[in-house]
């Protein structure tokens, strides 16, 4: 007879999840480390992160009476990397290059969800992506179905980070899975995922990391090529990351990350860029991903967002990712990005167009700082440029 939790992960392999595990619905093991990282001000303005704190922290506040998580993963790239250089272009991250992940894991985990309400009506079940108070990462590390990387991602054995998260809590008690299912991947080929091997194996460490899993050993990439230095083994300063910045802060931002963004328009990747385990292997290649997530564009002509009205914005974000960056705060990364990728002969051109803006009371106050204080940095440059000539 098949056990309920065998059945589960069975349905949410079928209607296509990449993974799927089961864990206790366990109160985190990291209370201290998120309350220190809220009290230093590292979550920047998210101040929903502080909110129903009790619930982000032990499901069954969340859900009374919780027993389990069936936690889900998405697969939405397998890491190929971007054609870099081009001027006047600014990049999106992955996550936000196709459909909304929150939409396209919602609408199948809903289905699982119902079914599930249906054949077990004595229990609750509540489906969440990472806009509900519970954290994902943790609980799918519980599952099995990976480990916590020094950069704070899920690191899935031989296929890496490039994965969206979402979960069930329920009352009802299951049992709990420690390696996924081969059923629960599809087109990796069949068989258990692997180990992890010896360039990404290390001792267990227990602070930072999950279970004692350390997947990083003595691997330092992704705090070394982080361009704003915000991160520390298992730990990000949310406050100074670039996906921050660009889509969560509404502010100026600091002009002493301005030249770090370099192209980033909207988020940031370079941790997983540089990460051995989210390399583009043949493995990886051969993994299936949604086709919801294919990319619908890869990033954007930063000139033009310069004169994108506010229905221009509207059809840019819609059924994406993006959703939450508004129009000053678009462009306000755009004129970062301008600067950071112009070619010297068009500086000027770029300065003329900046100046306009400066000055331009129908712009928000936001963008005609920031185009004043771009102006002042690539005057600067040209002059550097003609000291050298």
């Amino acid at each position: 007879m098949v056990s309920p939790t065998d059945a589960i992960l069975v349905r949410c392999a079928e209607v296509g999840f990449f993974a799927s595990g089961v864990c206790a619905a366990a109160a985190s093991s990291h209370r201290r480390h998120v309350h220190a990282w809220l009290s230093a001000g590292r979550h920047g303005e998210m101040s929903y992160l502080a909110e129903n704190l009790e619930q982000r922290l032990d499901p069954g506040a969340f859900v009374p009476g919780a027993r389990s998580l069936v936690v889900v993963a998405d697969r939405y790239c397998d890491g190929r990397r971007d054609r870099l250089g081009r001027p006047l272009f600014g990049r999106v991250a992955r996550y936000a290059r196709g459909q909304d992940y929150h939409r396209v894991l919602r609408e199948r985990l809903e289905i699982v969800r119902d079914e599930c309400r249906n054949r077990w009506p004595e229990h609750r079940f509540r489906a969440c992506v990472d806009t509900a108070p519970v954290l994902e990462r943790e609980h799918a590390a519980r599952a099995g179905i990976g480990a916590i990387g020094k950069h704070t991602l899920l690191l899935i054995p031989g296929l890496g980070s490039w994965v969206v998260l979402g979960a069930i809590v329920t009352t009802m008690p299951l049992e709990a899975t420690r390696a996924p299912a081969a059923a629960t991947l599809p087109g990796v080929g069949g068989g258990a995922l692997p180990q992890w091997g010896e360039e990404g194996a290390g001792a267990a460490r227990g602070a930072g990391t999950t279970d004692g899993v350390d997947p990083c050993g003595a691997c330092t990439r992704c705090i070394d090529a982080c361009p704003t230095k915000c991160i520390t083994p298992w730990s990000v300063d949310a406050s100074a990351c670039i996906s921050y910045l660009t889509l969560e802060h509404r502010g100026a931002i600091d002009p002493g990350y301005h030249a770090a963004l370099g192209d980033w328009l909207a988020g940031c990747d370079v941790c997983q860029e540089v990460c051995p385990h989210s390399a583009p292997t043949r493995r990886a290649r051969r993994a299936t991903s949604r086709p919801e997530y294919a990319p619908i564009r890869d990033g954007l002509d930063v000139l033009q967002i310069l004169d994108f009205s506010e229905a221009d914005r509207k059809a840019l974000v819609d059924d994406s990712a993006l959703e939450r960056l508004l129009l000053p705060m678009l462009q306000r990364n755009a004129i970062i990005v301008a600067a950071n990728t112009c070619p010297p002969p068009q500086r000027t051109a770029l300065i003329q167009k900046l100046e306009q803006i400066a000055v331009d009371a129908g712009r928000d106050h936001v963008v005609r700082s920031t185009a004043a204080t771009t102006i002042a940095r690539l005057r600067a440059a040209q002059n550097e440029g003609s000291r050298e000539e």
